[in-house]
């Protein structure tokens, strides 16, 4: 089957909501006052806190009748437990999983589905790089964005194709039950113009795509938020070459508090050559930061994509586009928050860097450049 991106449709709003404390009551009010169905999908679940307060969600629903569908990512929801398993389909959940790991190709299990999705009725969705991991409550700095209008309907129709899948496996039988019949969303008044883009690894680049086009044809700001910063040659070069031409190139990107420290390493080996080219890099100091935006003068894209090669390659990803003045200006505060409570690495500092730091970065890039050319 051939998939073509998605098309740009007017007549949405879009709502940034920052950290935890904001995303989470809104998508917790969003599930509690659902009519029809729930969808929920989901790269990292694991048992504890997070888990139980989105299982209780989720059990709610389904206890007053709303038609329930949580699907997981086999790899990613290894750390849920049996119990809460059973928690969920004994509510009345259906639950499926994504590529269960198994004995079949390696290339298969490395692909994952790494998409956040949360569609409400047809009429609300969510996106982010958010999961019901313990370490979005306080550990690391998450966002997300509130859907409203005809854009929601292809976020559902991502879910739905991926439930349908043949990749998918039941957890239950109520789970083996069809969706319910799809409702879509009227075009809002004063809405704008967003589109669900979405990739899905080797096979489909359109995300990607679309990145460079943008990082292209940018003519003021191109700021970029990535937790794993080990980009391809080409958003190398392009971003090279905007900040050469005069557009105010950024990175905000992890400092000290990484969760993969080896691939912060494997993406410092390419802070020199940015920095020569004018690119300002700012490492977040108050936490892990695994969000992931970016803004292009008025162009934003928030969601699950890292924009890091392995991400491209191998996972399934979905990020919401959107051009919107306000939802940029609201981006554009987001960043500048975030610039303030980080380290900007300073070319001069960088060249003075020590020969620690520079064994680190050749012995984790040449662990990546391994990894890359096995692909």
């Amino acid at each position: 089957m051939k998939y073509q991106p998605l098309t740009w449709r007017e007549g949405n709003h879009f709502t940034l909501l920052p950290e935890v404390s904001r995303f989470l009551p809104a998508m917790f009010e969003a599930i509690e006052h659902a009519r029809h169905y729930v969808l929920v999908e989901l790269y990292l679940m694991e048992s504890g806190e997070f888990a139980d307060q989105l299982i209780e969600s989720l059990s709610s629903a389904a206890g007053r009748g709303i038609s329930v569908y949580l699907l997981l990512d086999g790899y990613g929801a290894r750390g849920l437990a049996r119990a809460d398993r059973d928690r969920l389909t004994d509510a009345g959940v259906a639950l499926r999983f994504f590529n269960p790991l198994g004995l079949h190709s390696l290339a298969r299990n490395l692909s994952r589905d790494h998409r956040k999705i949360m569609v409400v009725d047809g009429s609300i969705a969510f996106t982010g790089g958010f999961g019901a991991v313990d370490e979005f409550l306080e550990a690391w700095y998450e966002i997300a964005v509130r859907i409203e209008g005809p854009v929601v309907a292809d976020w559902e129709m991502l879910f739905r194709r991926l439930w349908r899948s043949r990749l998918t496996r039941a957890d239950d039988r109520r789970a083996a039950e069809p969706l319910p019949k799809q409702r879509k969303a009227q075009a809002l008044e004063d809405g704008k113009a967003g589109r669900a883009m979405q990739g899905r690894g080797y096979r489909y680049q359109a995300i990607r795509r679309s990145l460079y086009q943008q990082v292209g044809g940018v003519q003021e700001r191109l700021w970029l938020c990535t937790p794993y910063f080990v980009p391809t040659f080409t958003l190398r070069r392009r971003l090279v070459r905007a900040a050469r031409r005069g557009v105010d190139v950024r990175l905000l990107l992890p400092g000290a508090k990484h969760d993969h420290p080896g691939v912060r390493y494997a993406g410092q080996r390419f802070y020199q050559a940015m920095l020569k080219a004018g690119v300002r890099i700012y490492e977040f100091q108050p936490t892990f930061i695994h969000a992931k935006f970016v803004l292009a003068d008025d162009w934003v894209s928030i969601g699950s994509c890292n924009f890091d090669h392995w991400n491209l390659h191998w996972n399934l990803e979905a990020n919401q586009e959107a051009i919107d003045p306000a939802l940029a200006s609201d981006v554009q505060a987001l960043f500048e928050r975030n610039f303030a409570a980080s380290k900007e690495v300073l070319a001069e500092e960088w060249a003075e860097r020590s020969w620690t730091q520079r064994a680190f970065e050749w012995l984790f890039g040449t662990l990546d450049a391994i990894v890359t050319r096995l692909k």
